[in-house]
């Protein structure tokens, strides 16, 4: 485990004392596990716009392709 000493806002402090006095659970449990779920989303948004891209290339490239097809297509008549 690694020790970090964080800064946090007022209100997201209190908030989150409120609910850790609720759900009985300790403060660095709820903090690591908060953080891994918004590391999740992160990852996940990195990934959907990686594949927004890929995406994108792909589809120029087979254009690119079938262009190149209607072509062979014009020049067999």
């Amino acid at each position: 485990m690694k020790t970090l000493s964080l800064k946090l806002d007022e209100m997201i402090f209190e908030e989150t004392e409120e609910l850790l006095s609720k759900l009985s659970k300790p403060r660095n449990r709820y903090i690591n596990e908060a953080l891994h779920y918004y590391n999740q989303v992160q990852k996940k948004k990195l990934i959907s716009k990686q594949l927004i891209s890929d995406s994108k290339l792909v589809s120029e490239e087979s254009m690119h392709v079938l262009n190149e097809f209607e072509n062979l297509d014009d020049n067999e008549d």
